[in-house]
């Protein structure tokens, strides 16, 4: 059974392998990370947080966290970030592998990535907003960078600290009750 993997397991600081594009395993994976991704109220994951060392994403920042209908899921194989763009700027993020805290991240507005699909054919995918940051973000683990190297430089001792207390508390994936600053 897929679970998820929390900091400071190693294989998040792992820079992942290219997956075979078209390869029919990945779908059952794939569909098991995103089955995981929704039960935990994510908006993305990255294969390394299922304990895979593969390059591959799903995310999905339309999902308003209860009609299934608004499902919709985007499959990633091998994503690349082709182009950032705009000035970067500082918000709040959370992670499944980093329950019970948000973070302060800067980030460029603006993200434009190549990558696969399931069936093997190529694409881009361009966003801003949440779709920009959410792309950002999980190719981020696909290169073995977790929330702490991610967050600005001035919190990460607080949100190591903010991190080990969530844990303490019994944080799981998808709580983020603490938010530092």
């Amino acid at each position: 059974m897929m679970k998820i993997i929390e900091s400071p397991d190693p294989i998040l600081a792992s820079v992942c392998e290219e997956c075979t594009p078209g390869d029919k395993s990945l779908i059952r994976i794939a569909k098991q990370m995103a089955k995981l991704m929704y039960s935990n109220n994510g908006c993305g994951i990255a294969a390394p947080q299922v304990g895979l060392n593969s390059r591959m994403v799903v995310i999905d920042v339309d999902w308003d966290g209860e009609d299934a209908s608004t499902k919709n899921p985007i499959f990633l194989v091998n994503p690349v970030i082709e182009e950032l763009a705009g000035d970067p700027v500082i918000d709040a993020e959370a992670c499944l592998s980093c329950p019970g805290i948000s973070v302060p991240v800067k980030r460029h507005p603006f993200a434009r990535v190549s990558y696969f699909d399931l069936d093997g054919e190529q694409w881009e995918i361009e966003g801003d907003g949440l779709l920009g940051r959410c792309l950002q973000h999980e190719i981020d683990h696909l290169d073995g960078r977790t929330l702490f190297e991610s967050c600005i430089p001035e919190v990460k001792l607080k949100a190591l600290q903010a991190y080990d207390q969530a844990r303490k508390m019994g944080a799981k994936p998808g709580d983020t009750s603490i938010m530092v600053k």
